[in-house]
């Protein structure tokens, strides 16, 4: 039984990209790469060979994990969202209670993750301690200096 991964249009697209991008460009420059360590000679004593060969293996773990990941990808029906409580795509607007400190998060799936840009997965500390929240609410986060207590302010879209 497959569990699904919910992913903007954007980002299921350009998992998708990477992997197109992974079985074309990436075997082709994979096979020049082992062809060229081949022509050096003896494979028993060719270390480039050997590189390569390792290389290759690691080029098709990547492709075929990625392609688990985009058979279990589903687009998020942003319609379908409840935003009075913190989902997935929910933008939220947090107050640390100790320093009063309010940042924005938007939580996405773990691929889509970009904390510069204000991204956070749902399988996040943060994330897992804000899903499900309403306006009003606190979330008491264990984080690496200890407990953290947020407060969400606002739920956005």
């Amino acid at each position: 039984m497959s569990k699904f991964t919910y992913y903007t249009e954007e980002g299921l697209k350009r998992l998708k990209d990477e992997l197109q991008e992974l079985k074309t460009k990436g075997r082709t420059e994979m096979a020049k790469q082992i062809a060229e360590a081949r022509d050096k000679g003896d494979l028993s004593e060719n270390a480039e060979y050997d590189a390569a060969k390792d290389a290759q293996g690691l080029l098709e773990l990547k492709i075929s994990k990625l392609e688990e990941v985009v058979s279990t990808a589903r687009v998020i029906d942003e319609t379908n969202i409840d935003h009075s409580i913190v989902s997935i795509l929910s933008k939220v607007k947090i107050k640390n209670s100790a320093n009063k400190l309010e940042v924005i998060y938007t939580l996405v799936a773990e691929e889509e993750a970009d904390l510069k840009a204000g991204r956070i997965s749902i399988k996040s500390p943060i994330g897992k301690g804000l899903l499900g929240k309403k306006v009003g609410e606190f979330a008491e986060i264990m984080a690496p200096a200890g407990l953290v207590k947020f407060e969400i302010l606002d739920i956005t879209r």
